[in-house]
Protein backbone atom coordinates (compact mmCIF):
# COMPACT_ATOMS: atom_id res chain seq x y z
CA UNK A 1 0.00 0.00 0.00
CA UNK A 2 1.35 3.45 -1.10
CA UNK A 3 0.40 6.74 -0.21
CA UNK A 4 1.88 10.03 -1.67
CA UNK A 5 0.09 13.80 -1.82
CA UNK A 6 0.46 16.94 -3.42
CA UNK A 7 -0.69 20.32 -3.80
CA UNK A 8 -0.13 22.66 -6.42
CA UNK A 9 -1.45 26.46 -6.62
CA UNK A 10 -2.60 27.73 -9.91
CA UNK A 11 -1.31 31.23 -10.26
CA UNK A 12 -4.31 32.68 -8.17
CA UNK A 13 -2.35 31.46 -5.03
CA UNK A 14 -4.79 29.92 -2.12
CA UNK A 15 -8.45 29.20 -2.62
CA UNK A 16 -9.98 32.19 -2.93
CA UNK A 17 -6.96 34.53 -4.17
CA UNK A 18 -6.89 36.70 -6.68
CA UNK A 19 -6.15 36.12 -10.53
CA UNK A 20 -3.15 36.27 -11.96
CA UNK A 21 -2.35 37.48 -15.20
CA UNK A 22 -3.55 34.83 -18.39
CA UNK A 23 0.26 35.21 -19.61
CA UNK A 24 0.97 32.97 -16.35
CA UNK A 25 -1.86 30.76 -16.58
CA UNK A 26 -0.27 28.16 -19.14
CA UNK A 27 2.63 28.01 -16.77
CA UNK A 28 0.36 27.33 -14.17
CA UNK A 29 -1.13 24.39 -15.88
CA UNK A 30 2.08 22.64 -16.79
CA UNK A 31 2.68 22.69 -13.28
CA UNK A 32 -0.09 21.10 -12.11
CA UNK A 33 0.04 18.57 -14.68
CA UNK A 34 3.74 17.76 -13.74
CA UNK A 35 3.04 17.71 -10.42
CA UNK A 36 0.24 15.43 -11.25
CA UNK A 37 2.19 13.05 -13.28
CA UNK A 38 4.83 13.21 -11.17
CA UNK A 39 3.11 12.26 -7.54
CA UNK A 40 -0.60 10.79 -8.50
CA UNK A 41 -0.38 10.15 -12.34
CA UNK A 42 0.76 6.04 -11.99
CA UNK A 43 -3.37 4.21 -12.54
CA UNK A 44 -5.37 7.92 -12.63
CA UNK A 45 -4.07 9.70 -15.81
CA UNK A 46 -5.24 13.17 -16.10
CA UNK A 47 -7.97 13.88 -19.17
CA UNK A 48 -7.13 16.17 -22.15
CA UNK A 49 -8.22 19.64 -21.14
CA UNK A 50 -9.42 22.43 -23.56
CA UNK A 51 -7.10 24.62 -25.16
CA UNK A 52 -9.83 27.36 -23.42
CA UNK A 53 -8.49 25.90 -19.63
CA UNK A 54 -4.95 25.62 -20.58
CA UNK A 55 -4.97 29.51 -21.46
CA UNK A 56 -6.93 30.55 -18.21
CA UNK A 57 -6.08 28.21 -15.58
CA UNK A 58 -6.83 29.71 -12.12
CA UNK A 59 -6.97 26.34 -10.15
CA UNK A 60 -5.90 26.03 -6.92
CA UNK A 61 -5.94 22.33 -5.90
CA UNK A 62 -4.32 19.36 -3.81
CA UNK A 63 -4.55 15.24 -3.99
CA UNK A 64 -3.55 12.56 -2.66
CA UNK A 65 -2.88 8.79 -3.12
CA UNK A 66 -4.04 6.26 -1.00
CA UNK A 67 -2.97 2.76 -3.02
CA UNK A 68 -6.23 2.53 -5.04
CA UNK A 69 -7.68 5.47 -4.18
CA UNK A 70 -7.25 9.25 -5.13
CA UNK A 71 -8.29 12.19 -3.30
CA UNK A 72 -8.28 15.62 -5.23
CA UNK A 73 -9.59 18.91 -3.87
CA UNK A 74 -10.02 21.52 -5.70
CA UNK A 75 -11.09 25.33 -6.43
CA UNK A 76 -11.25 27.30 -9.95
CA UNK A 77 -11.49 31.02 -10.30
CA UNK A 78 -12.03 29.73 -13.88
CA UNK A 79 -14.21 27.10 -15.97
CA UNK A 80 -12.83 23.90 -15.94
CA UNK A 81 -13.66 21.65 -19.54
CA UNK A 82 -11.80 18.62 -20.99
CA UNK A 83 -12.55 17.99 -24.85
CA UNK A 84 -10.71 15.52 -27.62
CA UNK A 85 -11.14 11.78 -28.25
CA UNK A 86 -12.34 9.23 -25.87
CA UNK A 87 -11.35 5.79 -25.94
CA UNK A 88 -10.65 2.87 -23.48
CA UNK A 89 -12.39 1.69 -20.82
CA UNK A 90 -12.40 3.09 -17.22
CA UNK A 91 -13.45 1.10 -14.83
CA UNK A 92 -13.97 3.17 -11.86
CA UNK A 93 -16.25 4.47 -9.26
CA UNK A 94 -15.82 8.22 -8.81
CA UNK A 95 -17.33 10.36 -5.87
CA UNK A 96 -18.17 14.15 -6.13
CA UNK A 97 -19.09 16.24 -3.44
CA UNK A 98 -19.49 19.97 -4.29
CA UNK A 99 -19.34 22.54 -2.29
CA UNK A 100 -19.06 25.81 -4.61
CA UNK A 101 -20.56 25.81 -8.35
CA UNK A 102 -21.35 22.95 -10.92
CA UNK A 103 -19.70 20.15 -12.18
CA UNK A 104 -20.94 18.30 -15.19
CA UNK A 105 -20.35 15.09 -16.45
CA UNK A 106 -20.74 14.02 -19.93
CA UNK A 107 -20.91 16.57 -22.91
CA UNK A 108 -24.14 19.04 -22.65
CA UNK A 109 -26.98 17.53 -23.89
CA UNK A 110 -25.54 14.36 -24.15
CA UNK A 111 -27.30 10.92 -23.13
CA UNK A 112 -25.93 10.13 -19.79
CA UNK A 113 -25.06 13.83 -18.57
CA UNK A 114 -25.55 14.84 -15.15
CA UNK A 115 -24.82 17.79 -13.35
CA UNK A 116 -23.78 17.91 -9.62
CA UNK A 117 -24.62 21.39 -8.32
CA UNK A 118 -23.32 22.76 -5.06
CA UNK A 119 -24.81 20.93 -1.85
CA UNK A 120 -24.97 18.07 -3.90
CA UNK A 121 -22.87 14.69 -4.06
CA UNK A 122 -22.81 12.14 -6.91
CA UNK A 123 -21.31 8.37 -6.54
CA UNK A 124 -21.04 7.06 -10.33
CA UNK A 125 -19.32 4.39 -11.63
CA UNK A 126 -17.17 5.25 -14.76
CA UNK A 127 -17.05 2.63 -17.24
CA UNK A 128 -16.00 4.55 -20.62
CA UNK A 129 -13.97 7.93 -20.30
CA UNK A 130 -16.24 11.12 -19.88
CA UNK A 131 -15.89 14.95 -20.71
CA UNK A 132 -17.00 16.87 -17.34
CA UNK A 133 -16.30 20.68 -17.61
CA UNK A 134 -17.68 23.10 -14.05
CA UNK A 135 -18.50 26.59 -14.06
CA UNK A 136 -16.56 29.66 -12.65
CA UNK A 137 -15.80 29.78 -8.88
CA UNK A 138 -16.24 25.65 -8.66
CA UNK A 139 -14.85 24.15 -5.20
CA UNK A 140 -15.04 20.30 -4.99
CA UNK A 141 -13.67 17.02 -3.62
CA UNK A 142 -13.71 13.92 -6.15
CA UNK A 143 -12.17 10.55 -4.78
CA UNK A 144 -11.76 8.13 -7.16
CA UNK A 145 -12.52 4.70 -5.29
CA UNK A 146 -12.06 0.80 -6.70
CA UNK A 147 -15.05 -0.41 -8.68
CA UNK A 148 -14.81 -3.54 -7.36
CA UNK A 149 -16.08 -2.43 -3.71
CA UNK A 150 -18.59 -0.05 -4.85
CA UNK A 151 -20.39 -1.13 -7.98
CA UNK A 152 -22.40 -3.85 -6.36
CA UNK A 153 -23.98 -1.59 -4.02
CA UNK A 154 -24.69 0.80 -6.98
CA UNK A 155 -26.93 -1.73 -8.57
CA UNK A 156 -28.15 -1.21 -11.88
CA UNK A 157 -28.46 2.99 -11.54
CA UNK A 158 -24.65 2.65 -11.87
CA UNK A 159 -25.18 6.02 -9.47
CA UNK A 160 -26.54 7.26 -6.77
CA UNK A 161 -26.37 11.04 -5.49
CA UNK A 162 -28.09 13.50 -2.39
CA UNK A 163 -27.17 16.02 -0.52
CA UNK A 164 -23.74 16.57 0.75
CA UNK A 165 -24.92 17.74 4.26
CA UNK A 166 -25.65 14.08 5.42
CA UNK A 167 -24.18 12.95 8.34
CA UNK A 168 -22.21 9.92 6.19
CA UNK A 169 -20.69 12.40 3.42
CA UNK A 170 -19.65 14.86 6.52
CA UNK A 171 -17.54 12.05 7.87
CA UNK A 172 -16.25 10.90 5.10
CA UNK A 173 -15.53 14.16 3.95
CA UNK A 174 -13.65 14.81 7.26
CA UNK A 175 -11.53 11.62 7.11
CA UNK A 176 -10.70 12.36 3.86
CA UNK A 177 -9.00 15.96 5.10
CA UNK A 178 -7.43 14.18 7.65
CA UNK A 179 -5.88 11.64 5.38
CA UNK A 180 -4.20 14.67 3.61
CA UNK A 181 -3.22 16.20 7.43
CA UNK A 182 -1.67 12.62 8.07
CA UNK A 183 -0.69 10.36 5.39
CA UNK A 184 2.92 11.32 5.35
CA UNK A 185 3.83 10.56 8.44
CA UNK A 186 1.91 6.88 8.48
CA UNK A 187 3.01 3.67 8.64
CA UNK A 188 2.26 0.80 6.32
CA UNK A 189 -0.08 -0.04 9.23
CA UNK A 190 -2.15 3.52 9.25
CA UNK A 191 -1.99 3.87 5.66
CA UNK A 192 -3.97 0.56 5.37
CA UNK A 193 -5.84 1.74 8.02
CA UNK A 194 -6.73 4.85 6.40
CA UNK A 195 -7.30 3.21 2.99
CA UNK A 196 -9.81 1.11 4.48
CA UNK A 197 -11.97 3.43 6.40
CA UNK A 198 -12.41 5.82 3.55
CA UNK A 199 -13.78 2.32 1.42
CA UNK A 200 -16.33 1.44 4.07
CA UNK A 201 -17.60 5.20 4.74
CA UNK A 202 -18.25 5.45 0.65
CA UNK A 203 -19.81 2.33 0.61
CA UNK A 204 -21.70 3.65 3.66
CA UNK A 205 -22.86 6.40 1.78
CA UNK A 206 -24.02 4.67 -0.90
CA UNK A 207 -26.02 1.84 1.00
CA UNK A 208 -27.85 5.05 2.57
CA UNK A 209 -29.05 6.18 -0.68
CA UNK A 210 -29.96 3.09 -2.76
CA UNK A 211 -32.17 2.05 0.94
CA UNK A 212 -33.91 5.21 0.56
CA UNK A 213 -33.93 5.67 -3.45
CA UNK A 214 -35.01 2.16 -4.42
CA UNK A 215 -37.93 0.96 -2.72
CA UNK A 216 -39.24 -0.80 -5.95
CA UNK A 217 -36.55 -3.17 -6.05
CA UNK A 218 -37.80 -4.97 -2.64
CA UNK A 219 -39.51 -7.65 -4.29
CA UNK A 220 -36.29 -8.90 -6.32
CA UNK A 221 -34.07 -8.14 -2.94
CA UNK A 222 -36.29 -10.29 -0.77
CA UNK A 223 -36.47 -12.97 -3.49
CA UNK A 224 -32.51 -12.91 -3.83
CA UNK A 225 -32.34 -13.43 0.10
CA UNK A 226 -34.81 -15.93 -0.09
CA UNK A 227 -32.96 -18.11 -2.76
CA UNK A 228 -29.83 -17.53 -1.08
CA UNK A 229 -31.19 -18.71 2.26
CA UNK A 230 -33.11 -21.88 1.06
CA UNK A 231 -29.00 -22.51 -0.19
CA UNK A 232 -27.73 -22.03 3.68
CA UNK A 233 -30.73 -23.25 5.82
CA UNK A 234 -28.08 -25.53 7.96
CA UNK A 235 -25.25 -23.04 8.44
CA UNK A 236 -25.42 -22.07 12.14
CA UNK A 237 -24.02 -18.63 10.51
CA UNK A 238 -27.12 -18.16 8.57
CA UNK A 239 -29.22 -14.68 9.90
CA UNK A 240 -30.87 -11.49 7.85
CA UNK A 241 -27.23 -9.88 8.98
CA UNK A 242 -25.05 -12.53 6.92
CA UNK A 243 -28.02 -12.62 4.32
CA UNK A 244 -27.36 -8.56 3.95
CA UNK A 245 -24.05 -9.15 3.55
CA UNK A 246 -23.38 -11.50 0.96
CA UNK A 247 -25.91 -9.71 -1.02
CA UNK A 248 -24.15 -6.03 -0.89
CA UNK A 249 -27.70 -4.23 1.42
CA UNK A 250 -27.74 -3.08 4.64
CA UNK A 251 -29.47 -4.80 7.26
CA UNK A 252 -32.35 -2.43 7.23
CA UNK A 253 -32.99 -2.20 3.56
CA UNK A 254 -33.32 -6.32 3.98
CA UNK A 255 -35.60 -5.97 6.98
CA UNK A 256 -37.30 -3.54 4.85
CA UNK A 257 -37.70 -5.66 1.53
CA UNK A 258 -39.44 -8.74 3.28
CA UNK A 259 -41.45 -6.18 5.34
CA UNK A 260 -43.31 -4.83 2.17
CA UNK A 261 -44.49 -8.73 1.72
CA UNK A 262 -46.18 -9.04 5.39
CA UNK A 263 -42.61 -11.15 6.54
CA UNK A 264 -39.83 -10.95 8.14
CA UNK A 265 -36.16 -12.23 7.06
CA UNK A 266 -36.13 -14.36 10.83
CA UNK A 267 -39.39 -15.52 10.36
CA UNK A 268 -39.15 -17.24 6.82
CA UNK A 269 -35.89 -18.79 7.83
CA UNK A 270 -37.70 -20.46 11.06
CA UNK A 271 -40.32 -21.52 8.43
CA UNK A 272 -38.18 -22.83 5.54
CA UNK A 273 -36.15 -24.54 8.72
CA UNK A 274 -39.34 -26.66 9.53
CA UNK A 275 -40.39 -27.22 6.03
CA UNK A 276 -37.64 -29.61 5.59
CA UNK A 277 -37.63 -30.88 9.01
CA UNK A 278 -41.23 -31.93 7.89
CA UNK A 279 -40.04 -33.50 5.37
CA UNK A 280 -37.05 -35.44 7.03
CA UNK A 281 -39.71 -36.36 8.84
CA UNK A 282 -41.28 -38.39 6.35
CA UNK A 283 -38.60 -39.77 4.34
CA UNK A 284 -39.16 -43.31 3.89
CA UNK A 285 -35.45 -44.27 5.34
CA UNK A 286 -32.50 -43.20 7.52
CA UNK A 287 -34.82 -40.93 9.75
CA UNK A 288 -33.24 -38.31 11.92
CA UNK A 289 -34.11 -38.52 15.81
CA UNK A 290 -36.20 -35.78 16.90
CA UNK A 291 -32.84 -34.20 18.99
CA UNK A 292 -30.68 -34.69 15.66
CA UNK A 293 -33.85 -32.54 13.55
CA UNK A 294 -33.40 -29.50 15.60
CA UNK A 295 -29.31 -29.55 16.01
CA UNK A 296 -29.19 -29.90 12.22
CA UNK A 297 -31.98 -27.11 11.02
CA UNK A 298 -30.32 -24.94 13.95
CA UNK A 299 -32.95 -24.70 17.07
CA UNK A 300 -31.61 -24.24 20.16
CA UNK A 301 -32.55 -27.43 21.34
CA UNK A 302 -35.22 -30.44 21.35
CA UNK A 303 -38.01 -28.44 23.24
CA UNK A 304 -37.44 -25.18 21.40
CA UNK A 305 -38.00 -27.08 18.19
CA UNK A 306 -40.79 -29.18 19.26
CA UNK A 307 -42.52 -26.12 20.30
CA UNK A 308 -42.12 -24.37 16.75
CA UNK A 309 -43.35 -27.16 15.07
CA UNK A 310 -45.84 -27.80 16.49
CA UNK A 311 -47.09 -24.32 16.36
CA UNK A 312 -46.93 -24.34 12.82
CA UNK A 313 -48.26 -27.93 11.79
CA UNK A 314 -50.42 -28.55 14.90
CA UNK A 315 -48.60 -31.73 16.03
CA UNK A 316 -45.23 -32.63 17.55
CA UNK A 317 -42.70 -33.75 15.38
CA UNK A 318 -43.28 -37.41 16.72
CA UNK A 319 -47.09 -37.10 16.31
CA UNK A 320 -46.45 -36.10 12.66
CA UNK A 321 -44.16 -39.08 11.87
CA UNK A 322 -46.80 -41.24 13.41
CA UNK A 323 -49.84 -39.81 11.39
CA UNK A 324 -47.41 -40.11 7.92
CA UNK A 325 -46.55 -44.07 8.09
CA UNK A 326 -50.21 -44.85 7.47
CA UNK A 327 -50.25 -42.27 4.84
CA UNK A 328 -47.23 -43.97 3.10
CA UNK A 329 -48.53 -47.57 3.70
CA UNK A 330 -52.07 -46.82 2.14
CA UNK A 331 -49.77 -45.33 -1.07
CA UNK A 332 -47.80 -47.85 -1.21
CA UNK A 333 -50.76 -50.32 -1.41
CA UNK A 334 -52.74 -48.26 -3.80
CA UNK A 335 -53.57 -49.33 -7.86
Amino acid sequence: MTSTGVETDGPGGAVGGDSAAPDTAPRAFDAFRSGWETEIGDGFPLPTFSAATTRDFRVTSRATKVGDVAITDLHGDSAIRTEGPLNGVEDQVRMYVVQRGSWTLGAPLARGEQTVRAGQFLIRHIGRPLHFETVPDTTAKVLVLPAAMLTPLLGARQSVSGPADSAEVRLLVAHSNMIYETVADLGPAGVQAAHNTLIELAKSVARCRVDDAEPQLAPALAQAAKDLADSHLADPELSGTMLARELNVSVRNLQRAFAAAGESVTAYIRQRRLEEARLALTAPSGRLSVSELAAHWQFADSSHFIRAFKKHYGRTPTEYARSAVPARNRAGTGG
